[in-house]
């Protein structure tokens, strides 16, 4: 048996691939290491040694955010506003793209153009529109409001996500389950979205990141200090001559962690959703 050969264009390609990765995943691991240190060190230390370790790993930052600020608040109004949105963009999404995947009717393809074109045009740009809405309605300063506006924004994704997945599952599938005498609803909740878990997944997690961080709206919609999110809420730690920075790092450091625990879980069906999205 000969040994096989690795040609050396393709060794070095695949080489430089891994490189380029493992510098790209410095790139982003890097500034969330530093500000997870930086939670742990007092003001004066993070101006003496930003990039080193800290003298001691200690809690009183975190302390001080939990119970001297209102941090919790702001945590729960985030926890409401993202939950809310990221539900209401799954359920309508997944209907509508269902109804455009697996029916045909007149302006089936018109109606997904129209909702692949909110792709193009950013929800900021009908802001005062949305404001004179959203006062009509009397949402102004609610979490409902901002809910609304976030699951406008996100149907596109999902519709345009979720209809490629269904319209790749096989029409015989539909027609086994009504044969056994299935309805329209226990086709899609029991038959469909197992198949496309993946893609709920890959939906969930695009538009939950953006809700979650989003600091304009918020801006525009909410006034009352009781109400606003973590975006908005954390502007509360920078004054106009003097920043607290080791408490401005904890609030930021744990923000982050939901999002990046949330993802760590989901990660393998994240993975999978992407891979399969390429295949097909």
């Amino acid at each position: 048996m000969r040994p096989v050969a690795v040609p050396i264009g393709r060794w070095t390609w695949a080489t430089l691939v891994q490189l380029l990765l493992l510098a790209n995943t410095v790139l982003v691991l890097y500034p969330l290491v530093i500000m997870g240190l930086s939670a742990f060190k007092s003001t004066r230390e993070i101006f003496r040694n930003p990039f080193g370790l800290p003298a001691r790993f200690q809690l009183d930052n975190f302390l001080r955010v939990w119970e001297g600020t209102n941090f919790p608040l702001y945590l729960r109004n985030s926890l409401v506003v993202t939950t809310g949105s990221v539900l209401v963009i799954l359920t309508l999404g997944t209907m509508a793209a269902y109804a455009l995947a697996r029916y045909e009717f007149r302006g089936n393809e018109l109606l997904y153009l129209f909702f692949l074109s909110g792709l193009m045009l950013p929800l900021r740009l009908a802001v005062i529109p949305l404001f004179i809405e959203l006062k009509a309605l009397q949402l102004i300063n609610s979490h409902l409001g901002l809910v609304c506006i976030y699951g406008a924004g996100g149907l596109p994704s999902a519709v345009f996500i979720l209809t490629g997945f269904f319209r790749s599952l096989p029409r015989d599938l539909d027609n086994a389950a009504r044969i056994d005498g299935a309805s329209e609803a226990q086709i899609l909740f029991r038959v469909i979205l197992p198949l496309v878990r993946p893609a709920l997944v890959i939906v969930g997690i695009y538009n939950l990141v953006p809700v979650w961080n989003d600091f304009f709206f918020p801006l525009v919609f909410i006034q009352d200090d009781r109400l606003k999110t973590l975006p908005q809420g954390m502007t509360v730690f920078m004054g106009q001559y003097s920043t607290e920075w080791a408490v401005l790092f904890v609030g930021l450091t744990l923000a982050a962690l939901p999002v990046i625990a949330l993802y760590v879980v989901l990660s393998r069906q994240f993975i999978a959703g992407l891979t399969a999205g390429a295949l097909k």
